[in-house]
């Protein structure tokens, strides 16, 4: 395969340049997904127009000024495309096609990227795993494992190199959590830099990227974001050396594992407060040792990079924990507003019904959510220009048949493995997730980068020099 596996940056260069056509791409990219996706269930539609819609890029007059010339691209199914029915991972939503693209849709395909196919999720977007009445989203590092959600299909897509990259959101951490479970990036903008779902959870929900290489990344939130100069911001962080692959444990006192490299010269100034916790968790939240450790180790490359380190053992305030919860459950009651809810899995019904009766009592969460967006992040986060936590606070769990179970079951599944992440939706500040390593159980680890609002640019940058010094690898299985 020629095309398959490689960074959208170097398609999109390669369509531009005459070197490929679009039709070609895409070709070998729906022969690819036709192989892999039986073994992890990304899509729930693959598009038979992606070939002609490819052929149009090809005749585009300004085909030789496209950034994503050709390059494929999956959008999670509650993303509206023209023409397809927006299902949001539920039998009970209705099967008319959508009249037009989402604004993120139609930049995409401004920007020459042609929609391979339509991502599951889970019902509604509702929880952190990836099974809905179309199927289970397995994880390809360990096809016994949860992608995670609810941006499951996205996440999974691109980690078994079906696609470069994909379009997805995040509500309480649903780009980042499966970003985490299967060892790619995402992003989650801040408030107002993308449009945002048509169903933006009051707020919480951004669309963003996922995608295997920084360089990709920071180009699709350019496009996202309608914003060229986000397409560079990935080289301001591009200062080692690349190293040996992902590393194959994070125990901590294993000296061997955190070795930098020597710090290179760099032609552009790169110098960040870049404050680390590695248990940021309230007491009795647990944190897994190794992820721990993977924080621990992406600050230290950070500092042989040149930036100031600063280790922060301050916890995340108690309230917030239920405040979050309670905001959560309260979307899940507005998203299943107008469907008929005894046709929605148990797991979802539990999840509304909890958040009507929050609602019908004032404990909807919005007064935490005030004062954490108000003042309390702020406070909380200090002076720091970035700040690095876990990912995920557990591995991810079996892909099983979550949407079965109850209310305390659900929430009680979510919280004990991806609790680390919907904080950041409180406030609206953007953040994102880091593939840094591999778990002693096979899986990667992934960290989270965090910075006050406008703070794109420094996340880029960052993830770009963690990726240089620790080069994302392929699931087994999905290499090319």
């Amino acid at each position: 395969m020629l095309w398959a596996g490689k960074s959208a940056t170097e398609i999109a260069a390669a369509v531009r340049q005459g070197k490929v056509t679009a039709t070609a791409v895409i070709e070998e990219h729906l022969r690819v997904i036709a192989e892999r996706d039986p073994r992890v269930g990304a899509f729930r539609l693959v598009r038979r127009e992606a070939l002609e819609e490819a052929r149009a890029v090809q005749r585009r007059r300004d085909l030789a000024d496209l950034p994503l010339a050709g390059v494929p691209v999956a959008v999670k199914d509650n993303v509206e495309v023209a023409g397809e029915a927006t299902r949001i991972g539920s039998a009970v939503t209705g099967d008319a096609p959508a009249a037009e693209d989402h604004a993120t849709v139609a930049r995409l395909r401004a920007a020459g990227a042609v929609v391979i196919g339509l991502t599951n999720l889970p019902e509604l977007g509702l929880v952190a795993f990836g099974d809905s009445a179309y199927g289970t989203v397995r994880n390809p590092w360990d096809r016994s494992r949860t992608a995670g959600g609810s941006s499951s299909g996205s996440a999974a897509a691109v980690a078994a190199g079906m696609v470069p990259i994909a379009l997805g959101n995040d509500g309480m951490g649903s780009l980042r959590i499966p970003a985490a479970c299967c060892g790619v990036l995402a992003v989650k903008p801040g408030t107002g830099l993308v449009p945002p779902p048509s169903d933006a959870w009051q707020g919480l929900s951004e669309n963003g990227p996922i995608a295997t290489v920084a360089a990709d990344l920071s180009l699709m939130l350019s496009v996202l974001a309608a914003d060229p100069s986000l397409a560079e911001a990935w080289r301001g962080g591009c200062r080692l050396e690349p190293r040996r692959p992902m590393l194959r444990s994070v125990w901590a006192d294993d000296d061997e594992v955190w070795e930098p490299p020597p710090p290179q010269d760099s032609p552009e100034p790169f110098d960040l407060r870049i404050a680390y916790t590695p248990q940021p968790l309230p007491t009795g939240l647990p944190m897994d040792k190794e992820f721990q450790a993977a924080v621990r180790g992406a600050a230290e490359t950070l500092r042989v990079a040149g930036h100031t380190i600063v280790e922060r053992d301050t916890r995340l305030p108690t309230w917030l924990g239920p405040a979050t919860i309670a905001t959560w459950l309260t979307r899940a009651g507005e998203a299943a507003d107008g469907l008929d809810r005894w046709r929605l899995e148990r797991r979802s019904r539990a999840l509304a019904r909890g958040g009507r009766v929050l609602t019908r009592l004032g404990l909807d969460g919005v007064r935490g959510r005030d004062r954490w967006s108000g003042y309390g992040a702020d406070q909380w986060f200090g002076d720091a220009d970035v700040l690095i936590t876990p990912a995920l606070a557990a591995i991810p769990p079996r892909a099983e048949g979550w949407g079965e179970r109850g209310l305390l079951r659900t929430v009680l599944g979510n919280v004990r493995y991806a609790p680390v992440t919907g904080p950041w939706n409180m406030c609206g500040w953007p953040a994102m997730t880091v593939p840094i390593a591999t778990h002693s159980s096979g899986l990667p680890i992934g960290v989270q980068l965090i910075a006050p609002p406008g703070g794109e640019p420094h996340l880029l940058g960052l993830a770009a020099q963690l990726q240089t010094a620790h080069p994302p690898i392929r699931p087994p299985g999905f290499s090319v």
